[in-house]
């Protein structure tokens, strides 16, 4: 086995997770990363925790959702119960065909994300950790060789992460109290909006690994102006490229995209909450420097904002604002590093992708 293998599953063992004696685990791994798996349950069994191994995968989904009547879809009360259970959740992406659920429609996708939606918020609710296998269906669509991907993701999973976590609390500090953010980017990113009150989050590598943003909610109808998400983002087998949102009162009040709109519109029409923000990120690790259609990465480059329609997570909402809900969570991305600013309450805290405590500001 690799060794860097061994390392990445002790990052997520001992940092993302913190998995202690008595805790059950359940794993969820596709098949290219069983070498993965192995290594967490070696250490699971080390720490005197319970694993139970799920195999994710996209063929079988594929098969499943294509074969399925989309008015059909019920809650997994037997998959809900497992993760009722569970004290935490280990997840891994990976698989030879990035594409393989590209021929599922947006509303059979959009009508499976509704009913799982209590089994994702059972999940989010326990210690979880979603991390990336470096296959080599996921180097191909970031246009690298598979050597190359490798030494990519593990170099990006095995960051310093109490020095992330140093660098981004400057940020955090920033937000934490403010009332207004305002993002312009070029002449089609004009957006303000709400925060007073939501509390910021420091993403160092424990939830998603890797990690690298700070994040925070926007106040729900708060939201106002207009968003080129200027880098295209990867969802379900399909690019959707040049992105763009106009939102009144917080609601997405119009919407186009240059490829795949249709599938943008199916993310907009799944419920009610998917045409509202749910997250407002800012990516800070450096050591992501390369754009890979691969969005546990792609958000947390610098010198980008990323915004998602959709569920909010609850601790990023105060507890006296509205928080958006919805079977949907879909990140998209600015490119902040040429003719754009973040102002925090009228003061510029980023100006081309510098932030205000960086050298060079």
């Amino acid at each position: 086995m690799d060794p860097r293998i061994r390392t990445h599953a002790e990052t997520i063992v001992d940092h993302s997770t913190r998995i202690e004696s008595g805790d059950d685990v359940v794993i969820s791994m596709p098949a290219v990363a069983d070498d993965l798996a192995v290594a967490l349950h070696e250490l699971v069994g080390e720490r005197g925790a319970n694993p139970v191994y799920l195999h994710n995968s996209d063929r079988a989904t594929r098969a499943y959702l294509r074969a399925s009547d989309e008015d059909a879809f019920e809650t997994p009360d037997h998959q809900l119960a497992l993760y009722e259970a569970a004290d935490v959740f280990i997840i891994a992406r990976g698989g030879p065909n990035v594409s393989e659920q590209s021929d599922v429609t947006p509303d059979t996708n959009a009508a499976y994300r509704r009913a799982m939606r209590p089994v994702l918020d059972e999940r989010l609710g326990k210690r979880w950790c979603l991390t990336q296998f470096p296959s080599s269906g996921h180097a191909q669509l970031a246009g690298m060789s598979t050597e190359a991907y490798q030494e990519f993701v593990w170099d990006a999973v095995t960051l310093d992460w109490d020095a992330q976590r140093d660098h981004q609390a400057q940020m955090v500090e920033i937000l934490d109290g403010a009332d207004e953010v305002r993002i312009e980017s070029g002449e089609e990113t004009d957006v303000t909006m709400s925060v007073t009150g939501n509390p910021t989050l420091n993403d160092y590598g424990e939830h998603n690994l890797p990690g690298g943003e700070v994040f925070t909610a926007p106040v729900k109808e708060s939201v106002k102006g207009r968003v080129h998400f200027d880098l295209p983002l990867y969802r379900k087998g399909k690019e959707i490229e040049g992105a763009r949102l106009e939102f009144e009162d917080g609601k997405v009040v119009d919407h186009a995209a240059e490829r795949n709109e249709d599938v943008l519109t199916g993310i907009l029409n799944t419920d009610e909450g998917a045409r509202y923000l749910g997250e407002l990120g800012i990516g800070m690790n450096r050591s992501i420097d390369q754009f890979t259609y691969n969005m546990l990465f792609d958000e947390k480059m610098g010198d980008t904002v990323h915004m998602a329609v959709g569920n909010a997570y609850a601790d990023t909402v105060d507890e006296e604002n509205e928080r958006n809900e919805s079977a949907e969570h879909v990140d998209m991305i600015v490119d902040m590093s040429e003719d754009s600013v973040i102002e925090v309450d009228g003061d510029v805290v980023q100006r081309n992708g510098t932030f205000v405590f960086e050298d060079g500001f």
